[in-house]
């Protein structure tokens, strides 16, 4: 009997080391990034996405769309907007597409306007295979984009709210002469809205955009956007407002406007950067200061961003 339990003892040594010596399938996979082509309406779309560190034991995780500028890539968005260290941190999958011809149908007569390209049919296709194929969850989906993505990111909020669940919108407003006046979501959208006062390109107050460069259009000024989605989603129209510590001393400061109370717990949040560029918050300075302005360096965009979004689902 002795000698049985002796064989079974070595036995049971023998297979647990066995396993030992196996791959460890629970243990945390690294990040891992990756171009993903599909076929969207006849035309070649492609978008690059980025898995966290230990994305196979993080269950259903949620998604954040970083939508690039006009003339940009995703690679240039993943410079100016790196959201990789809070996604490893927080366990967020990243997607950051590419734009036809380097822009986006945001309704300003952009090249993928001309064209007739549906950006928004792009977007609820890169959802469905981003839930179909990694481990995405459908309720927490966001868009977030600088400039031509950040009109491209209001426009998702307006026509896109069975998928996007809240939006931040940098260095943009809303395009006014079809967007705005249709947009009509079939639920509240929680939104941000950052603009720097001195942006050369977008301008703060709003109006016909002539800056060269630009796809031109006419667009709503940054409080005209923040009062569309203060009646879309039922806010406070009074807000609560705070100016953000002047940490940098690089001729900026930052005042923050809250909007609270709205329908299903939404909010607008309002973050106007005085002396601000065409930039993204402690984002990379991507073109020189005379051409696009300074970089504020009072807050980090990125993170203030998923704080923002991790409070909501659809």
């Amino acid at each position: 009997m002795r000698h049985i339990f002796i064989l079974i003892t070595i036995t049971f040594l023998l297979i647990s080391c066995k396993k030992d010596n196996n791959p460890n399938t629970s243990a945390d996979k690294p990040s891992e990034q990756k171009t993903v082509n599909l076929t969207v309406d006849g035309n070649a779309r492609s978008f690059i996405v980025y898995l966290p560190i230990g994305y196979n034991n993080a269950g259903e995780m949620p998604l954040i769309f970083a939508i690039h500028g006009g003339s940009g890539t995703p690679e240039g968005m993943i410079n100016i907007a790196n959201f990789k260290t809070l996604a490893d941190r927080d366990k967020v999958v990243l997607v950051y597409p590419a734009g036809i011809q380097n822009n986006w149908n945001d309704g300003r007569p952009t090249t993928p306007n001309q064209l007739g390209i549906n950006d928004v049919s792009f977007f609820n296709q890169m959802c469905d295979y981003m839930i179909n194929n990694h481990s995405v969850d459908g309720t927490k989906i966001y868009a977030t984009g600088i400039s031509n993505g950040g009109f491209m990111s209001s426009r998702l909020g307006c026509e896109l709210s069975n998928r996007i669940a809240a939006i931040a919108v940098d260095a943009a407003t809303i395009e006014a002469t079809t967007i705005a006046p249709n947009c009509n979501p079939g639920r509240p959208v929680p939104a941000i809205y950052i603009h720097g006062t001195t942006d050369p390109l977008v301008p703060f107050t709003g109006g016909q955009m002539t800056a060269g460069g630009t796809a031109g259009g006419t667009v709503l000024s940054h409080f005209q956007a923040i009062d569309k989605w203060v009646a879309i989603n039922g806010c406070n129209t009074t807000p609560t407002i705070t100016d953000l510590p002047d940490i940098a001393n690089d001729g900026t400061t930052i005042k923050q406007r809250v909007y609270s109370g709205g329908t299903n717990g939404s909010e607008v949040v309002s973050y106007v950067v005085l002396n601000g560029g065409h930039t993204w918050p402690q984002g990379y300075q991507y073109l020189n200061e005379a051409i696009i302005g300074k970089t504020s360096q009072d807050m980090n965009a990125c993170e203030v961003i998923w704080a923002f979004f991790k409070r909501f689902s659809r």
